[in-house]
């Protein structure tokens, strides 16, 4: 009999620490320099004080550490929820910011308390109930909401020019904004934004390690220097922070919740959409993790609960597992949870000891950083992607991102859900399969056999999952879709996804998808929705 060799996994801990010390504090160091800039900006943009967003950066990276499930995930504030943010000042406050921000605070507490029950009563597995067509409509509109917002700023307008303003009016009104633009700012930003957009297009790997945000800095703080913004330009264009300990103290008000529907309608939105884009990051960084090891979606949750609990006692924005930052950790080559430490601590120094310099800062190259993430949320390239998956798709997306930008957020996810089960009901879905798909597991010679009936959509995955998990590793599992009249896109995802941890995970293990042959794909794409068809 032959001895397996134990393949290495880095050390947890202060093992863990110990052992990669080096390692992780380069790579969390450069995360910093990531994270500094964006902070900053997603503060700013979501009506925040600015520095609300490194104390969220600060918060998640040396308080969240001690409690996250997972090993390489970035905590911070993302911009994914600008639009939230954003939103609940505006509501709460009705044109008082410095109220709005307050109130959202409160909203934000017991947000971070349902994010720690989730985790609690094990719902981790709360994003495959949602059909990614939804999803990914979700983050598209909330890119062009983001890049409405923020064009104003890029030109250095004047902000009462788009107070008000919804995104759909604020895209009609970019010719207005670039009639009265400001051309020193606007020439920052507009570099900035260059920088922002052709910095991946640079093939050489050293350069590439610099991460664009800190290039934009480099290019626009000389630049507003040499143009003296502090003596020539209006207020409003350079960042205003203040000293951290000015503005930690007790800024969370409850009163919030006199207004009732405002403040259930944030509290939701808070927790669904947080909750949502955390553990969707959680789970594509446990894919690009080299040691492949798998998170606890569950922990996670309740650490990213404190956190949000915690920073926004402090007055700082929600935070998340944000995707670029825990993405450039990984290609950095962090090894353990460490380095999401460090990334904090270096934001505190940096605040403790340099904050001045931050006032240097144009607001037009924060925007540029800011349109950037927009452009990658809400890319064409999306549209064709879900195009390419499937016309039906590519309706829901659409309608999703419709009805968010003429409606709200929440409206939007629902109107994509109510969609997706209408198409299933026209595609041969029996209604009683909805929320239910019988699953049958079975164990013969070295195999487990799961036989799937009736449908295999993402309103009814979550049962299907519950029995997968419970396989034992190191055995062939054969999944069989023969008896379903529809498996849809998110459940076919989903299942690939399975393949792969189970593959990954458990040494001897594999998986097989079977019974397929008499279902039609909706279109070329691999895990397009199959319907099946009668012979």
């Amino acid at each position: 009999m032959t001895s397996k060799v134990k393949k290495y996994i880095p050390a947890d801990g202060l093992a863990g620490l110990k052992e990669n010390f080096k390692t992780d504090a380069i790579s969390g160091f450069i995360v910093f320099l990531l994270a500094l800039p964006l902070s900053l900006g997603i503060a700013k943009a979501s009506e925040f004080p600015p520095i609300m967003g490194l104390i969220t950066a600060i918060v998640g990276g040396i308080v969240v550490t001690f409690f996250m499930g997972s090993r390489l995930t970035i905590k911070g504030p993302a911009a994914g929820l600008i639009v939230i943010v954003a939103g609940a000042v505006a509501e709460f406050g009705q044109g008082n910011n410095d109220l709005g921000w307050k109130l959202a605070l409160g909203a934000m507490v017991a947000a971070g308390i349902i994010q720690i029950l989730f985790g609690v009563f094990k719902l981790g597995k709360l994003a495959d109930f949602f059909p990614l067509s939804t999803i990914h409509g979700m983050l598209a509109a909330i890119g062009i909401i983001i890049i409405a917002k923020q064009i104003p700023v890029l030109l250095n307008d004047n902000p009462t020019l788009a107070k008000g303003m919804g995104p759909v009016e604020l895209l009609l009104n970019i010719p207005k904004f670039i009639i009265n633009l400001d051309p020193k700012a606007s020439f920052i930003g507009v570099v900035s934004l260059g920088i922002m957009l052709g910095w991946p297009f640079i093939k050489n790997k050293s350069i590439n390690m610099i991460p664009a945000p800190l290039v934009v800095l480099l290019f626009a703080i000389p630049a507003e220097l040499l143009m003296d913004f502090a003596h020539t330009e209006p207020p409003y264009a350079l960042v205003k922070i203040g000293s951290l300990m000015e503005n930690i103290h007790w800024n969370v008000d409850f009163s919030g919740v006199n207004q009732i529907g405002i403040f259930i309608k944030y509290v939701i939105m808070f927790a669904l959409v947080g909750t949502l884009e955390s553990l969707l990051t959680v789970k594509a960084i446990d894919l690009a993790d080299p040691y492949k090891r798998k998170s606890n979606a569950n922990k996670d949750l309740i650490a990213v609960g404190i956190g949000n609990t915690f920073a926004a006692f402090l007055g700082g924005l929600p935070m998340i597992s944000e995707v670029a930052r825990s993405s450039s950790n990984v290609i950095n080559g962090a090894q353990t949870r460490w380095a999401n430490f460090f990334h904090g601590f270096f934001v505190l120094l940096f605040v403790l000891l340099a904050a001045p310099l931050l006032e240097l800062i144009p607001n037009a190259a924060l925007a540029a950083m800011l349109i950037s993430v927009g452009i990658k949320l809400a890319h064409p390239r999306e549209f064709m992607h879900m195009l390419h998956i499937g016309k039906e798709q590519l309706l829901i997306f659409s309608v999703t991102v419709l009805v968010t930008l003429f409606e709200d957020l929440l409206l939007g996810i629902a109107a994509g859900m109510l969609l997706k089960m209408i198409i299933h009901m026209a595609n041969g879905t029996p209604i009683s399969s909805f929320f239910r798909a019988p699953t049958i597991v079975s164990f013969e010679g070295n195999e487990y056999k799961v036989e799937i009936n009736k449908a295999a959509i993402f309103s009814n995955f979550l049962g299907i999952k519950r029995k997968l998990e419970e396989i034992p590793p190191g055995y062939h599992v054969s999944i069989c879709l023969k008896k379903t009249a529809l498996v849809d896109h998110s459940v076919m995802e989903n299942l690939e996804h399975f393949k792969q941890n189970y593959e990954a995970h458990h040494e001897g293990g594999s998986v097989t998808i079977v019974g397929l042959e008499n279902h039609k794909p909706l279109s070329n794409h691999p895990k397009s929705s199959r319907k099946k068809v009668d012979k």
